[in-house]
């Protein structure tokens, strides 16, 4: 969220721009001849532009939900409070209140927010969202206790986390009732060391509600360090899911970047974005690696790209 506070501008040194004249005056090459020599260069400055003042404060708490890829790895988001007010505010109880989640969320790792400070407290995502579509976007609230008072405040969701998360996590519910889908933690090469083409395999076990229902799994996209081997773009197995029976899909993976901040750039590097259709409607979920798995595919991702010996 922005500050709603304007930081100074830095100070003009305006007396970089000096005008040194000789004498007593520019206009007349004579008058310059007969000056005396000796005496001392004018010199003009100009006087710097004052200082802008920071408007006042506004006397509120402000609010605003943000989400960092660490954030949504960890299955939470986080509530940004911003203490526009003169004294500091020591939080005894935050409580976030949506219509997309079906009862409130106590906020976590409470401290004081000073004056003119805004601080983000963690907020642990609902494992069941409504899903009925009725929430509007930004209906959200927190409600800060403190100093034996509750203060309520609209909370702003500029990025619309919760309403990513909710249909996201209400696809996930859908396709639950059909089939259980994960990753196996093994990810296993070719051997051949740098440049080593890997496999990732996703395991699809129809569910009992999978009956009577068609789900098909078309493509899964990769993340920014990990990618197809097959080419550039997502993988495509367009495997249609059928019986009761297990199903493994092989997906030959390659490093898609082998500099440092591929490797240091978040907590999706081990989530995958999973497209499929079922009944005929398209869905798409974020589907992660377990953090065994995930180490297992960042292991064989430094492995191909040549930065571990072994």
């Amino acid at each position: 969220m922005p500050r709603r506070r304007t930081h100074p501008l830095p100070l003009l040194l305006a007396g970089a721009l000096l005008l040194a004249g000789c004498g007593g005056g520019d206009d007349d090459p004579a008058a310059g001849a007969d000056a005396d020599a000796t005496a001392p260069p004018t010199v003009r400055t100009l006087s710097p532009l004052p200082r802008p003042e920071d408007p006042p404060p506004t006397g509120r708490q402000l609010a605003d939900m943000r989400q960092s890829s660490i954030d949504a790895s960890l299955g939470r988001m986080q509530v940004w409070i911003d203490n526009d007010t003169t004294a500091p505010v020591t939080p005894s109880r935050i409580v976030y209140r949506d219509p997309h989640f079906r009862r409130p969320i106590d906020a976590e790792r409470l401290r004081t927010n000073p004056a003119g400070s805004e601080r983000g407290f963690p907020v642990p995502l609902p494992a069941r969202p409504r899903c009925d579509g009725t929430a509007r976007p930004e209906s959200g609230v927190v409600e800060i206790t403190h100093g034996g008072r509750t203060e309520r405040v609209r909370v702003t969701d500029p990025t619309d986390v919760v309403g990513r998360y909710t249909r996201s996590r209400c696809q996930e519910l859908a396709l639950a009732r059909v089939a259980d889908v994960g990753w196996l933690d093994e990810v296993t090469d070719d051997g051949s060391g740098a440049g080593a083409v890997g496999t990732l395999t996703l395991l699809v076990r129809p569910t009992g509600g999978a009956e009577g229902h068609d789900l098909v799994i078309d493509r899964v996209s990769g993340s920014h360090l990990l990618g197809s081997a097959e080419g550039p773009g997502a993988w495509a197995p367009g495997r249609r899911i059928t019986g009761t029976d297990p199903v493994r899909i092989d997906l030959p993976l390659k490093p898609a970047r082998c500099d440092d901040h591929a490797f240091l750039e978040g907590g999706n590097a081990t989530a995958f974005r999973l497209h499929f259709t079922l009944d005929g409607r398209p869905g798409e979920i974020l589907l992660r690696m377990t953090p065994a798995g995930g180490g297992n595919a960042v292991a064989f991702a430094r492995r191909s790209c040549g930065l571990d010996a072994g």
